[in-house]
């Protein structure tokens, strides 16, 4: 029989491939970019002086740098508030029983499996302000008296961006609240019914348990993502108008490549692989609570 000592030895050897492969992936790129992050180094190389902390005390007393961050908060904030409504209602109407169900689930799934890149682009022609179907549609309506350009306007670009991808995230909330209404005992469900309770009551009282665990994980998860959000924005506005777009990532990708301050883009990052840090340690935090990790 195996000792607890040689089970453990024998889990370390079969782990030790794949943690090699992640410390060559991971953790080399990262021990680069913070030795990178203390030094005046350029991206296409020349003299490189030690700076100490000159460069994270520059982002941290950066004007710019608190603004990208406030821009990043807002993406944040609007993107997974209304993914997770629109995600929740979704999951509450693809439960009932109806027909065409199956078909209108699998069709949910098709913006959250579209790349990126085609999303954006897909939603920069939507937006276009020549002949855009949003303009078209709201000036049908009469919402509105003439088409606009909700991409090039400061007060419109990034809430415009946060449209797309919320159309794009959505169906993830959906997939994983819908996978927990599905574990609703129906017995509890007919009984509140026997009992005389009303829609709210039922929800409240016997799905919403339900469904907090798994509804917690996935924004917390969606709050990971939209923090590091880089590609949906560069190909819709490259961070404009007048860097009302602009978010940390770009900021990063700005610094170190734009302008070439590798140092600078690198203390950038890693104050964003900080706060990153404390997200997934929070995530894991309620991995635990739910005892799915161990």
């Amino acid at each position: 029989m195996m000792t607890g000592r040689w089970m453990t030895l024998r889990s370390w050897l079969l782990l030790a491939p794949l943690l090699a492969v992640m410390t060559f992936i991971i953790g080399w790129p990262l021990a680069k970019t913070i030795g990178v992050s203390f030094t005046d180094a350029k991206l296409l190389g020349g003299a490189v002086n030690w700076v100490g902390v000159d460069n994270f005390s520059r982002v941290l007393t950066s004007a710019a740098f608190y603004s990208v961050v406030w821009t990043t908060i807002k993406f944040v904030l609007v993107s997974v508030s209304a993914e997770f409504v629109i995600g929740l209602a979704a999951a509450l109407l693809l439960d009932q029983q109806f027909v065409g169900r199956n078909l209108l689930r699998a069709l949910m799934i098709l913006p959250w499996a579209l790349p990126t890149v085609v999303n954006a682009t897909m939603w920069r022609l939507i937006y276009n302000p020549d002949f855009g179907a949003f303009n078209a549609m709201l000036t049908q309506l009469g919402l509105i008296d003439a088409y606009r350009s909700w991409l090039g306007e400061p007060s419109s670009a990034l809430y415009a961006i946060c449209l797309a991808d919320v159309w794009k995230n959505f169906p993830l909330v959906t997939l994983i609240a819908l996978a927990a209404l599905q574990s609703v005992p129906r017995e509890l469900r007919a009984a509140a019914v026997m009992d005389g309770a009303g829609p709210w009551s039922r929800f409240r009282a016997v799905v919403l348990p339900f469904l907090i665990g798994p509804l917690t994980v996935a924004i917390v998860l969606r709050i990971i993502e939209a923090f590091k959000v880089f590609d949906i924005i560069w190909v819709m506005t490259r961070g404009g108008p007048a860097n009302s777009t602009k978010t940390v990532s770009m900021l990063v990708y700005e610094q170190a490549f734009a302008f070439q301050k590798a140092g600078l883009g690198g203390s950038v990052a890693l104050v964003m692989v900080l706060v990153s840090s404390l997200l997934i340690a929070g995530y894991v935090g309620l991995l635990r609570r739910q005892g799915e990790f161990r």
